[in-house]
């Protein structure tokens, strides 16, 4: 009974925020300066998603675009919403200042906070449930009060989960969100904060160029599509230039969106990459990773993950590209300054040791000496890995509280005084998953 009430307490909600005209999402020129910047429910679409990073299929429906509206002003400086034909085509600005991003560390998510000149500010994804306070108090930290443009990449808790609490907690210009639903309470929680503050949503989407000052362009390059069988797809993956120096933020978008933004013929090259899904192997294609060319790659991740984030062979791929890697599961919080020429960073690189790509793996276990030499067959050794694996699993004690979601490990911040401990194993059955700060284990 309590699930159906939330349930149409959200659509209610939705229709209340969104409005209830529908639009395609190829009717570009509907979204510019609306006098609501509104999405509505479409009847299209209730593919199944899940939360998982690497497999998704719980609800999700489309949104689509809603309204028409014209500023009376056309003097004003907010130039966002227009849409390029051509994203990323535009000559860069001249810079003037520095341009900071701060990637912040919340565990296995994402949070990028960029502070922009003429003091200008962007948050893209605020963490988990419950990063969304740690989130707000390093953004005042910094002296800022006022998230100038808010980006909720795709509706998966571990990148809006805290947006509730900064849209509360702090002045908010504009809200951004792909025109995806997902049937979650997180998802509810967004919409109730921006309703909360008579803030409206505007679509996410290739195209769509940002108000970033006059010293910066911002363009949305993806989403590209409507339809996609993985909430990943639906990622808004944002270009930032600031004079000779530029960063690719991707949420996590997957190899489908990637070839999306390939076919579109975008000029993806920038200076710094955010690594798409945490550094799972479902983004960054060899061929995606060709087109952007960076210099740097900065992958946000919790240390000790249930997904084995990132993944070797994506460490491997940049390594072997040479591109300098930053992590957050090793050196937390991570500052890239540009003065518009030139790329710094506050922590030093990660050290990547370089594997073998799985073609040559194969070739190596498959060659005669090899085979001689080697203790275990590939069956024997599986097995006694998963045999440890699982025996680590029913002996390692996590802890987890009364009406928490999230197993933690001792000592976590999280936890409260009513801490129960309990196995790994059965924290995992009973659907329980890691803390985004701790690692749960």
């Amino acid at each position: 009974m309590k699930r159906v009430t939330a349930l149409i307490l959200a659509i209610v909600v939705t229709i209340t925020l969104f409005g209830c005209s529908q639009g395609s999402p190829q009717q570009i020129n509907d979204l510019r300066n609306t006098t609501d910047g509104s999405l509505s429910f479409s009847d299209s679409g209730n593919s199944k998603e899940s939360d998982s990073p690497d497999n998704d299929s719980n609800n999700s429906g489309t949104l689509g675009s809603s309204g028409s509206d014209s500023s009376s002003d056309e003097s004003s400086n907010d130039s966002s919403d227009n849409l390029s034909d051509n994203p990323s085509d535009n000559p860069s600005v001249n810079p003037k200042g520095t341009l900071k991003v701060h990637f912040i560390d919340v565990g296995q998510a994402d949070s990028i906070l960029i502070q922009m000149p003429d003091n200008k500010s962007m948050l893209i994804d605020a963490g988990n449930n419950n990063d969304g306070d740690d989130v707000v108090s390093y953004i005042k930290s910094q002296g800022i009060s006022k998230i100038d443009i808010l980006v909720g990449t795709h509706p998966h808790e571990d990148h809006i989960g805290g947006m509730d609490t900064v849209i509360k907690s702090l002045d908010v210009g504009k809200v951004y969100m792909p025109k995806v639903s997902h049937n979650t309470k997180t998802f509810e929680d967004v919409l109730l904060a921006v309703k909360s503050k008579g803030l409206k949503v505007s679509t996410a989407q290739a195209g769509v160029v940002l108000d970033a000052g006059s010293s910066v362009k911002a363009e949305m390059l993806a989403p590209n599509g409507n339809s996609y069988k993985s909430l990943n797809n639906y990622s808004a993956v944002i270009k930032i230039t600031f004079g000779n120096t530029s960063f690719l933020f991707t949420g996590d978008a997957e190899k489908e969106s990637e070839i999306e933004m390939l076919e579109k013929g975008y000029n993806l090259k920038s200076t710094v990459l955010k690594v798409g899904h945490h550094g799972s192997t479902t983004s960054t294609s060899s061929e995606f990773l060709k087109a952007v060319a960076p210099v740097y790659a900065v992958i946000s991740s919790g240390a000790g993950n249930d997904y084995g984030h990132p993944h070797q062979e994506i460490l491997s791929r940049l390594a072997q590209a040479n591109i300098k890697i930053y992590r957050t599961d090793e050196s937390g919080t991570i500052i890239a300054s540009s003065d518009g020429s030139t790329v710094s960073f506050d922590k030093a690189a990660s050290s990547v040791k370089v594997e073998a790509s799985p073609e040559t793996k194969k070739q190596k276990a498959e060659s005669p000496a090899e085979t001689k030499t080697r203790e275990n067959p590939p069956e024997e050794k599986t097995q006694l890995s998963s045999s440890s694996n699982n025996t680590e699993r029913n002996t390692k004690t996590v802890y987890i509280t009364k009406s928490g979601s999230k197993y933690h490990k001792d000592g976590c911040r999280y936890l409260s005084k009513s801490k129960i401990p309990i196995s790994l194993s059965e924290a995992l059955e009973r659907n329980y998953t890691p803390c985004s700060v701790c690692g749960g284990s």
